[in-house]
C-alpha cells in the first residue's frame, strides 16, 4: 500500500502558473501509471495527464501544451504537474494517482489539492 500527498495548490489569477507536487510514502519505481486528474465543482473527476511506464504520456486535450508532468530526477517517490496560463474553468480539486495496473482501477489516490483560478 502506498499513500500519496499532493501539495502546491492555491489561488491564482487567470493566466498564472502553479506547480503541483505528489509525494508518495515509498518508491514509485515500477508503477505503470503516474497521473494527475481533476474534479471541477459538481462534476466528475477527469484525466489531466498520465505518464505510463512505457514512456508514453497522455494529456487531456484541453491542457496539452500548457501542462507538463515530470518526475523528480533525484527522488523516485515524487512527481509534478507544472501548469501555465491557467483558466478560470480549470478551478478544481486536483488529484494525483498511481497504479501498478494498466488503469487507475485499483490504483492509489491522493486526498487532492484545491486549485482556484480567478478571472
Amino acid at each position: 500500500q502506498v499513500s500519496l500527498v499532493e501539495s502546491g495548490g492555491g489561488l491564482v489569477q487567470a493566466g498564472g502558473s502553479l506547480r503541483l507536487s505528489c509525494k508518495a510514502s515509498r518508491s514509485l519505481r515500477g508503477y505503470n501509471i503516474l497521473g494527475w486528474y481533476r474534479q471541477p465543482p459538481g462534476q466528475q473527476r477527469v484525466l489531466v495527464v498520465e505518464m505510463k511506464r512505457d514512456g508514453n504520456t497522455y494529456y487531456g486535450e484541453v491542457v496539452k501544451d500548457r501542462f507538463t508532468v515530470s518526475k523528480d530526477n533525484a527522488q523516485d517517490d515524487t512527481f509534478y504537474l507544472q501548469m501555465i496560463n491557467l483558466k478560470p474553468e480549470e478551478t478544481a480539486v486536483y488529484y494525483c494517482g498511481a497504479s501498478v495496473w494498466n488503469s487507475m482501477a485499483g490504483g492509489h489516490w491522493g486526498q487532492g489539492t484545491q486549485v482556484t483560478v480567478s478571472s
